[in-house]
């Protein structure tokens, strides 16, 4: 077992410092997030009549209680889709209005050096903050919930045999079925994805948020995709919060092949390639017994010749596929940073944000930006994908 793997699989312990540090952490935030577009929309410089002022206030601190309240109600051991909803769809809110409140301090800067005076001054950056979070909000909320377009991807794999050259492997990740009804929307996703001829098709976790009695109707489409040579599947992070175990066991139900630290061989041509995957790196501080990313278990028994493609939820987890000798891995979680500009926090946890990558002389890296969304119904400036990977001999 390498040092990598020793860390993913220690279970984490939860100490009382480490939960005051999270609360105090967790309060100083809100009040930035809420607090930077109440002082940009409604105080600063603008001298808004007192009964504007007035409202805009009781609104932001309305919005600074209800919001952690609709989160945690929503987002908890219940998983209760009305607060849900709210508690996600005003994270998406605020977040662009902080993200543009800021810019749109900026802005007043600009306008200051020109010697614009307020309360004009804050009022124009005021409404050009406002604009424009409104119009990418709702531009963002039409790019999640549409269908995603096809991305089309060619990798070269030297060690790949001529009988298998062009094979076409389609990736699905973060589907996320959720608290939004997106059974509709799934059912399209599997439409689309049996258009693609596709040998093997992957799901890389991260299937919903809920449990498999809320969302098996959501789910239920992924029972229906084709694939020549196989269906397979691994856990995501958020599996661990609504019943990974059972996730596990309802994908096999639907005909896929649970990766749960093993592997399989396809072959076609008189060549082979194997096919593995390994439970998420959270997996192991989850406390659901026998769930740890454990590489060596995965590919215990396969011939040294082959070449591995390896299925891993987070970009996270190229160490361990560098380290056994991986030959391409396939990930999501990243959702390509789902948010402008939430991108770059992303790539403070992640080695990449989307795309292929290359991580040694040997092993490639390909991380989608996800098929579905994950909480606030918005995607800014991070479409969504259906990935067909063709494969292609060296």
């Amino acid at each position: 077992m390498s040092v990598g793997e020793a860390v993913e699989t220690e279970p984490r312990r939860r100490r009382p410092g480490r939960v005051i540090r999270f609360a105090l952490t967790l309060t100083a935030v809100l009040l930035l997030l809420f607090g930077v577009p109440w002082w940009t929309l409604f105080a600063s410089g603008n001298d808004w009549p007192t009964g504007v002022f007035v409202a805009g206030t009781v609104i932001f601190a309305a919005a600074l209680v209800v919001f952690p309240l609709a989160m945690f109600s929503g987002h908890g051991r219940h998983h209760r889709d009305g607060p849900a909803i709210l508690g996600d769809t005003m994270l998406g809110v605020v977040w662009q209005l902080f993200v543009w409140s800021l810019l749109g301090q900026v802005l007043g800067l600009v306008l200051w050096a020109f010697g614009v005076d307020d309360p004009a001054r804050s009022r124009v950056a005021t409404v050009a903050a406002v604009a424009v979070a409104v119009i990418l909000l709702v531009w963002g909320f039409a790019e999640a919930r549409r269908v995603p377009r096809v991305r089309r991807v060619d990798v070269v794999v030297p060690r790949l045999g001529a009988g298998l050259d062009g094979l076409r492997l389609v990736l699905l990740t973060d589907t996320h079925y959720g608290p939004i009804d997106r059974a509709r929307w799934s059912r399209r996703v599997t439409e689309v994805v049996n258009t693609l001829d596709a040998d093997v098709v992957a799901h890389t976790g991260d299937i919903a948020d809920g449990e498999v009695a809320q969302r098996r109707e959501q789910a239920a489409p992924l029972g229906d995709i084709r694939a020549g040579l196989a269906r397979v599947y691994v856990t995501g992070n958020h599996e661990y919060f609504s019943g990974a175990q059972r996730w596990v066991e309802h994908m096999a139900s639907l005909g896929w092949e649970a990766l749960h630290n093993r592997h399989l061989v396809v072959s076609r041509g008189g060549d082979s390639l194997v096919v593995a995957g390994v439970d998420d790196r959270t997996a192991a501080g989850s406390g659901v017994p026998g769930h740890h990313a454990d590489h060596e278990a995965a590919l215990a028994g396969t011939d040294p010749s082959l070449p591995v493609l390896l299925l891993a939820h987070q970009p996270a987890q190229i160490a361990g596929a560098v380290a056994h000798g991986v030959d391409l891995q396939i990930s999501g979680h990243t959702h390509g940073g789902q948010m402008w500009p939430f991108h770059y926090l992303v790539r403070l946890d992640q080695p990449v944000l989307q795309g292929l990558s290359r991580h040694s002389e040997r092993t490639q890296l390909y991380t989608s930006r996800g098929t579905g969304f994950w909480g606030p119904p918005f995607r800014i400036f991070a479409p969504s994908e259906i990935t067909l990977l063709t494969l292609r001999a060296g």
